[in-house]
């Protein structure tokens, strides 16, 4: 982990609601897929937990550039990112969090809720790198269809590896599209749609209240507590 400066030099509208901003930092950051780092705005203050906040890699390690995504608000932070202008160069703090993908897991799972998907994204990314034959199943969950984030990206690696298989749910309608489906994540689907859950790493990614459920509800069906792996997104 260090400080380093990163320039910005992309913005791309993911959703209504959803932006990526991609930056060069001014020396290779080597990071692991899953882990997240620190935009810092106010450098004199670290302390200062609205200018200075933590978001996921949702890129490849492979990449030059680095890429975070965040559902923006009209908070102080999302104003700053929203404001930032191309080659202009901030502080971060890289890389962080324990929550990774390995190249020896086999087998893996991803519980996501709405901007959860943003690490699953660099895992994803990296395993379609590096052609690695993981087998993947993704169980993505979001309010509206409208709200599901990446999701030219995940159906483009969804159809160029076979062992890489989605899910999307959207909970506030019945969804237009055959891709999707109506509901929440809960012990029937998880029951009727991964029936080796316990041979598989477990990754749940979401705002606090859905992954401590997610988590419970593994535990209740007897997966490995050993086998979960849990990060939260708090604030966005």
């Amino acid at each position: 982990m260090s400080l380093i400066k990163i320039k910005f030099s992309e913005r791309i509208k993911r959703t209504p609601t959803i932006e990526s901003f991609r930056f060069f930092p001014q020396e290779k950051l080597d990071f692991i897929p899953g882990q997240f780092l620190q935009i810092i705005f106010d450098e004199k203050n670290p302390q200062n937990k609205e200018l200075n906040k933590y978001l996921s890699f949702s890129s490849s390690p492979a990449k030059d550039c680095i890429e975070v995504t965040k559902r923006l608000s009209e908070s102080l932070f999302s104003q700053r990112l929203k404001n930032l202008k191309i080659n202009d160069t901030i502080l971060a703090k890289a890389p962080l969090g324990s929550c990774i993908f390995k190249e020896d897991y086999k087998k893996i799972a991803f519980l996501v809720g709405g901007i959860g998907v943003t690490p699953v994204i660099s895992i994803l990314e990296h395993i379609t790198d590096k052609k690695l034959e993981t087998d993947v199943l993704l169980l993505y969950s979001n309010k509206t269809e409208e709200e599901i984030a990446f999701k030219s990206e995940l159906d483009l690696w969804q159809a160029g590896n076979k062992n890489i298989k989605i899910l999307y749910l959207v909970t506030d309608y019945e969804p237009k599209s055959k891709n999707c489906l109506f509901g929440h994540i809960d012990k029937d689907l998880l029951a009727g749609k991964i029936k080796d859950l316990n041979e598989r790493m477990i990754f749940i990614f979401g705002p606090p209240k859905m992954v401590e459920a997610m988590k419970n509800l593994c535990l209740k069906i007897s997966c490995r507590e050993e086998n979960i792996k849990t990060e939260s997104f708090l604030g966005y």
